[in-house]
């Protein structure tokens, strides 16, 4: 864990010394719990895995499964909002920023629902990544963005992928305020 607390000093310049990333960063918090109850899930020690997750994510606000693949010195920067699904697979070296989900795109019975993230890789606040995609190696997906296709390796993203569900013409719906 020594190396995941020298990374961080590494990437931000608010850590002033390992004591304060050791005591006040909640995605630090989170990763040490992390460890602890993939290892519990790993040994098909479901409820205590998925209580030691349930804590954690309500002291750290930083959500993720027990069943996740976290690599070595990942940096969870302003953690507040992080999802990580059970069968996101995170590379080495990775930095998520605030609010960034790791999640499906709905009912799956596939091995891997969620995605699997390269080394090097930053993921913007805000950011949602959905799918059993992957996100190549040193890869940046933009704040915000909304990811649901592979990305390859050194590619910089950004957008949101939305599409129109339903257009309303404003007269039909101006014509059914006034008859309400």
């Amino acid at each position: 864990m020594f190396k995941t607390i020298d990374s961080i000093m590494e990437r931000d310049p608010a850590a002033k010394s390992r004591l304060q990333v050791m005591l006040t960063y909640n995605g630090y918090h989170a990763i040490v719990y992390h460890r602890i109850n993939h290892f519990l899930y790993d040994h098909k020690w479901y409820l205590l895995a998925s209580l030691g997750a349930f804590w954690a994510k309500h002291w750290t606000n930083i959500e993720i499964h027990p069943g996740a693949q976290i690599g070595q010195r990942l940096f969870i920067d302003h953690g507040m909002g992080v999802v990580i699904g059970e069968t996101a697979i995170i590379g080495d070296d990775v930095t998520l920023h605030h609010g960034v989900t790791l999640g499906n795109r709905g009912p799956s019975s596939g091995l891997r629902r969620h995605p699997k993230l390269g080394n090097h890789v930053m993921i913007g606040a805000q950011a949602v990544v959905l799918g059993a995609i992957t996100i190549g190696d040193a890869a940046q997906v933009g704040a915000g963005s909304v990811v649901v296709d592979d990305v390859p390796a050194n590619a910089t993203v950004v957008g949101e992928k939305a599409h129109i569900l339903k257009h309303y013409k404003m007269q039909a719906v101006a014509k059914r305020v006034v008859e309400e």
